[in-house]
């Protein structure tokens, strides 16, 4: 496929994901969703098509290696490049006491959260490197977590915190190849997993179009972290 610019979406079939695979095909990316299931996969390819854009879906779990790789090289594949990786696919725990959260709870999210978001920007990297023109960016989906914890959410808060840090290192490490990452810190975007939350929310296409800038940087310029939030959400002074 011949397209301008080639992004890769996590978690692509739902939610946030959904929102930025659909806004950035409207600026021109070829874009691959990946996700655990077809069936949500699919239906936002179909979606993309009554628009007539082109969204690629690709069956991944981004805590297995080999799905990983396999799915980056699908990616290589079809474009010969990737030049955006959004890492955000994501997960939760139930919010209880951290003594009765289990270790497969525990193992699950910060599986998911963090190592996901590694092994996808190994995969990236080494294209990135390796491609010409050679670079490209990174933007990890950080969360308000990142910055201060609801109550019973070690989990969840432990692997956002933790995503900061893979950022971080991400830009530095990145610097030689022109490779930029960024995170964005998201506060109640309406999606499945805010629900629950009896709180103020936003749209996910005000997220989408949030990441759509972040992507349009040229790589000498880079947003390195940004927070887009409900107005109303309890964030600035909770505890």
């Amino acid at each position: 496929m011949s397209v301008a610019k080639v992004a890769v979406v996590t978690g692509g079939g739902t939610g946030i994901g959904k929102a930025v695979a659909l806004a950035l095909s409207h600026e021109g990316f070829g874009v691959v969703i990946g996700g655990r299931h077809r069936e949500p996969l699919d239906r936002v390819a179909a979606e993309a098509r009554t628009e007539k854009l082109e969204v690629v879906p690709v069956v991944a779990d981004v805590r297995d290696p080999s799905a990983v790789r396999a799915m980056f090289a699908r990616v290589k594949e079809l474009f010969g490049r990737v030049d955006l990786l959004f890492n955000n696919a994501g997960t939760n725990a139930r919010a209880v006491p951290l003594e009765e959260l289990t270790y497969k709870e525990w193992q699950t999210v910060i599986e998911t959260n963090l190592t996901g978001a590694f092994l996808c920007t190994q995969e990236a990297f080494r294209m990135m490197k390796e491609q010409q023109p050679r670079g490209g960016r990174i933007i990890n989906n950080g969360s308000i977590s990142a910055h201060v914890p609801r109550p019973n959410s070690a989990a969840y808060t432990a692997s956002k915190h933790a995503m900061t840090g893979l950022t971080k290192s991400t830009s530095l490490d990145g610097r030689a190849y022109d490779i930029a990452c960024g995170q964005i810190d998201i506060g109640n975007a309406d999606t499945d997993m805010t629900q629950p939350l009896r709180e103020p929310k936003m749209s996910t296409t005000d997220v989408a179009r949030a990441v759509v800038y972040m992507a349009s940087l040229p790589l000498d310029a880079n947003v390195q972290f940004m927070t887009v939030m409900a107005t109303r959400m309890p964030y600035i002074g909770r505890g």
